[in-house]
Protein backbone atom coordinates (compact mmCIF):
# COMPACT_ATOMS: atom_id res chain seq x y z
CA UNK A 1 0.00 0.00 0.00
CA UNK A 2 1.42 3.25 -0.81
CA UNK A 3 0.83 6.19 1.27
CA UNK A 4 0.38 9.33 -0.10
CA UNK A 5 1.14 12.67 1.86
CA UNK A 6 -0.59 16.35 1.09
CA UNK A 7 -1.51 19.39 2.01
CA UNK A 8 -5.17 19.25 3.26
CA UNK A 9 -8.15 20.25 1.43
CA UNK A 10 -9.00 24.14 1.31
CA UNK A 11 -11.45 26.64 -0.38
CA UNK A 12 -13.23 23.63 -1.72
CA UNK A 13 -10.33 22.25 -3.63
CA UNK A 14 -9.07 18.76 -3.31
CA UNK A 15 -6.16 20.21 -1.67
CA UNK A 16 -5.14 23.26 -0.97
CA UNK A 17 -1.80 22.56 -3.65
CA UNK A 18 -2.18 21.74 -7.07
CA UNK A 19 0.52 19.66 -7.00
CA UNK A 20 -1.01 17.78 -4.09
CA UNK A 21 -4.17 17.83 -6.31
CA UNK A 22 -2.17 16.34 -9.59
CA UNK A 23 -0.71 13.74 -7.18
CA UNK A 24 -3.80 12.50 -6.11
CA UNK A 25 -5.30 12.36 -9.88
CA UNK A 26 -1.91 10.24 -10.96
CA UNK A 27 -2.97 7.89 -7.72
CA UNK A 28 -6.61 7.08 -9.23
CA UNK A 29 -4.96 7.12 -12.84
CA UNK A 30 -2.55 4.72 -12.09
CA UNK A 31 -5.07 2.05 -10.27
CA UNK A 32 -2.78 1.32 -7.69
CA UNK A 33 -4.32 0.92 -3.96
CA UNK A 34 -2.95 3.78 -1.73
CA UNK A 35 -4.41 6.11 1.24
CA UNK A 36 -4.29 9.48 1.82
CA UNK A 37 -2.38 11.47 4.59
CA UNK A 38 -2.99 15.18 4.85
CA UNK A 39 0.06 17.12 6.64
CA UNK A 40 -0.09 21.17 6.67
CA UNK A 41 4.04 21.10 7.41
CA UNK A 42 6.22 20.31 3.90
CA UNK A 43 9.42 20.96 6.45
CA UNK A 44 10.55 17.03 7.06
CA UNK A 45 9.56 15.71 3.61
CA UNK A 46 12.11 15.93 0.19
CA UNK A 47 13.12 19.77 -0.34
CA UNK A 48 10.77 20.53 2.11
CA UNK A 49 8.28 20.22 -0.52
CA UNK A 50 4.32 18.14 -0.58
CA UNK A 51 3.12 16.09 -1.94
CA UNK A 52 5.11 13.05 -1.44
CA UNK A 53 4.69 9.19 -0.94
CA UNK A 54 6.06 6.34 0.99
CA UNK A 55 6.45 3.12 -0.24
CA UNK A 56 8.18 0.50 1.53
CA UNK A 57 9.80 2.84 3.72
CA UNK A 58 11.21 4.60 1.10
CA UNK A 59 9.68 8.34 0.60
CA UNK A 60 9.48 9.43 -3.09
CA UNK A 61 8.66 13.81 -2.78
CA UNK A 62 7.22 15.72 -5.78
CA UNK A 63 4.61 15.23 -8.03
CA UNK A 64 6.81 14.65 -10.99
CA UNK A 65 9.12 12.03 -9.16
CA UNK A 66 5.71 10.44 -7.65
CA UNK A 67 4.80 10.36 -11.59
CA UNK A 68 7.91 8.79 -12.79
CA UNK A 69 7.83 6.09 -10.15
CA UNK A 70 4.22 5.18 -11.30
CA UNK A 71 5.48 5.60 -14.96
CA UNK A 72 8.08 2.67 -14.15
CA UNK A 73 5.56 0.18 -12.24
CA UNK A 74 3.68 0.83 -15.63
CA UNK A 75 1.01 3.22 -15.30
CA UNK A 76 0.60 4.98 -19.43
CA UNK A 77 -0.74 8.46 -18.25
CA UNK A 78 -0.89 9.21 -21.89
CA UNK A 79 -2.33 5.80 -23.40
CA UNK A 80 -3.31 6.43 -27.15
CA UNK A 81 -1.52 9.94 -27.25
CA UNK A 82 0.34 10.17 -30.52
CA UNK A 83 3.60 11.42 -30.58
CA UNK A 84 2.70 15.05 -31.72
CA UNK A 85 0.05 14.90 -29.09
CA UNK A 86 2.55 14.18 -26.50
CA UNK A 87 4.33 17.09 -26.96
CA UNK A 88 1.41 19.32 -27.45
CA UNK A 89 0.49 17.78 -24.05
CA UNK A 90 4.08 18.51 -22.40
CA UNK A 91 3.60 21.94 -23.31
CA UNK A 92 -0.08 22.46 -22.23
CA UNK A 93 1.70 21.21 -18.76
CA UNK A 94 4.42 23.40 -18.60
CA UNK A 95 2.35 26.27 -19.68
CA UNK A 96 0.43 25.72 -16.17
CA UNK A 97 3.06 24.56 -13.62
CA UNK A 98 5.27 27.41 -14.82
CA UNK A 99 2.87 30.32 -16.07
CA UNK A 100 0.01 30.25 -14.32
CA UNK A 101 0.91 28.24 -11.27
CA UNK A 102 2.61 31.66 -10.04
CA UNK A 103 -0.35 33.63 -11.16
CA UNK A 104 -1.89 31.75 -8.29
CA UNK A 105 1.18 32.85 -5.74
CA UNK A 106 0.58 36.02 -6.68
CA UNK A 107 -3.37 36.32 -6.14
CA UNK A 108 -2.70 34.55 -3.13
CA UNK A 109 0.39 36.11 -1.41
CA UNK A 110 0.99 39.29 -3.07
CA UNK A 111 -2.82 41.01 -2.77
CA UNK A 112 -3.25 42.72 0.46
CA UNK A 113 -6.68 42.24 0.68
CA UNK A 114 -6.43 38.06 -0.16
CA UNK A 115 -3.02 37.44 2.56
CA UNK A 116 -5.13 37.82 6.07
CA UNK A 117 -7.55 34.75 4.55
CA UNK A 118 -4.62 33.04 2.73
CA UNK A 119 -2.54 33.28 5.87
CA UNK A 120 -5.00 32.53 8.79
CA UNK A 121 -5.55 28.92 6.73
CA UNK A 122 -2.38 28.37 5.23
CA UNK A 123 -1.06 28.49 9.16
CA UNK A 124 -3.70 27.93 10.82
CA UNK A 125 -1.07 25.82 13.24
CA UNK A 126 0.92 28.99 14.32
CA UNK A 127 -0.53 30.36 17.71
CA UNK A 128 -2.11 33.60 16.48
CA UNK A 129 0.47 36.02 18.76
CA UNK A 130 3.29 34.75 16.47
CA UNK A 131 1.28 33.72 13.44
CA UNK A 132 1.67 37.75 11.68
CA UNK A 133 5.57 37.70 12.66
CA UNK A 134 6.63 34.02 11.49
CA UNK A 135 4.65 34.60 8.05
CA UNK A 136 5.50 37.93 7.59
CA UNK A 137 9.22 36.80 6.75
CA UNK A 138 8.24 33.94 5.12
CA UNK A 139 5.36 36.29 2.59
CA UNK A 140 8.40 38.43 2.04
CA UNK A 141 10.70 36.04 0.63
CA UNK A 142 7.97 34.48 -1.67
CA UNK A 143 7.48 38.00 -2.92
CA UNK A 144 11.08 38.21 -3.38
CA UNK A 145 10.92 35.22 -5.58
CA UNK A 146 8.04 36.13 -7.94
CA UNK A 147 10.25 39.78 -8.24
CA UNK A 148 13.19 37.63 -9.63
CA UNK A 149 11.14 35.67 -11.88
CA UNK A 150 9.23 38.49 -13.27
CA UNK A 151 5.50 38.48 -12.71
CA UNK A 152 5.75 39.50 -9.22
CA UNK A 153 6.77 43.09 -11.11
CA UNK A 154 3.59 43.10 -12.99
CA UNK A 155 -0.12 45.02 -12.23
CA UNK A 156 -2.63 42.93 -11.61
CA UNK A 157 -4.00 43.77 -14.75
CA UNK A 158 -1.05 43.05 -16.66
CA UNK A 159 -1.43 39.79 -15.14
CA UNK A 160 -4.62 39.42 -16.28
CA UNK A 161 -3.62 39.85 -19.97
CA UNK A 162 -1.05 37.77 -19.90
CA UNK A 163 -2.96 34.55 -17.89
CA UNK A 164 -5.68 35.27 -20.26
CA UNK A 165 -3.74 34.01 -23.55
CA UNK A 166 -3.21 30.84 -21.77
CA UNK A 167 -6.74 30.22 -20.46
CA UNK A 168 -7.73 30.82 -24.03
CA UNK A 169 -5.44 28.31 -25.40
CA UNK A 170 -6.70 25.45 -22.99
CA UNK A 171 -10.77 26.50 -23.90
CA UNK A 172 -9.32 26.19 -27.42
CA UNK A 173 -8.39 22.85 -27.07
CA UNK A 174 -11.42 21.79 -25.11
CA UNK A 175 -13.37 21.84 -28.42
CA UNK A 176 -12.28 18.79 -29.58
CA UNK A 177 -13.66 16.64 -26.41
CA UNK A 178 -14.08 17.17 -22.37
CA UNK A 179 -10.88 16.58 -21.51
CA UNK A 180 -7.41 18.04 -23.47
CA UNK A 181 -6.93 14.81 -25.31
CA UNK A 182 -10.65 13.64 -25.88
CA UNK A 183 -12.65 11.27 -24.14
CA UNK A 184 -10.92 10.31 -21.32
CA UNK A 185 -8.61 12.06 -19.32
CA UNK A 186 -4.29 12.49 -19.40
CA UNK A 187 -1.30 13.12 -17.81
CA UNK A 188 -2.52 16.94 -18.95
CA UNK A 189 -5.96 16.94 -17.25
CA UNK A 190 -3.98 16.34 -14.10
CA UNK A 191 -1.95 18.67 -14.39
CA UNK A 192 -3.63 21.40 -15.84
CA UNK A 193 -7.34 21.13 -13.74
CA UNK A 194 -5.58 21.56 -10.18
CA UNK A 195 -3.71 24.92 -11.18
CA UNK A 196 -6.96 26.20 -12.96
CA UNK A 197 -8.96 24.97 -9.88
CA UNK A 198 -6.24 26.87 -7.42
CA UNK A 199 -6.85 30.09 -9.49
CA UNK A 200 -10.81 29.91 -9.52
CA UNK A 201 -10.90 29.24 -5.66
CA UNK A 202 -9.12 31.65 -4.10
CA UNK A 203 -11.18 32.64 -1.36
CA UNK A 204 -10.90 36.74 -1.89
CA UNK A 205 -11.88 37.62 -5.47
CA UNK A 206 -9.31 38.74 -7.89
CA UNK A 207 -9.16 39.93 -11.68
CA UNK A 208 -7.88 35.92 -12.43
CA UNK A 209 -10.07 34.36 -9.73
CA UNK A 210 -13.02 36.16 -11.67
CA UNK A 211 -12.00 35.14 -14.95
CA UNK A 212 -11.84 31.54 -14.42
CA UNK A 213 -15.09 31.07 -11.81
CA UNK A 214 -17.16 33.49 -14.90
CA UNK A 215 -16.13 31.06 -17.38
CA UNK A 216 -18.33 28.09 -18.00
CA UNK A 217 -16.25 25.99 -19.68
CA UNK A 218 -13.28 26.12 -17.93
CA UNK A 219 -15.19 26.13 -14.41
CA UNK A 220 -17.52 22.68 -16.16
CA UNK A 221 -13.61 21.27 -17.38
CA UNK A 222 -12.13 21.66 -13.66
CA UNK A 223 -14.92 20.27 -12.32
CA UNK A 224 -15.42 16.90 -14.90
CA UNK A 225 -11.33 16.68 -13.82
CA UNK A 226 -12.33 16.12 -10.49
CA UNK A 227 -15.16 13.99 -10.70
CA UNK A 228 -13.33 11.85 -12.76
CA UNK A 229 -10.17 11.86 -10.61
CA UNK A 230 -10.37 12.55 -7.36
CA UNK A 231 -10.09 9.75 -4.39
CA UNK A 232 -12.68 7.43 -4.38
CA UNK A 233 -14.77 6.78 -1.06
Amino acid sequence: MITLTVFPPMFGETSASSFSTKAIYLMTMAGVPWTRENSSDPRKWPKGKLPAITVDGKVIGDSDGIRAYLEAQGADFDKGLSDLEKSTSRGLIRMAEDHLYYHVMLDRWADDAVWPTIRDAYFADIPKPLRGLITGGLRRNVMKGMHVQGLGRLSPQERLARANQDLEAITTRLWEGPFLFGEQPTLADACVAPVLGGLRSTPVGTLLSKRVSEDAVLGAYIDRVDEALRQKS
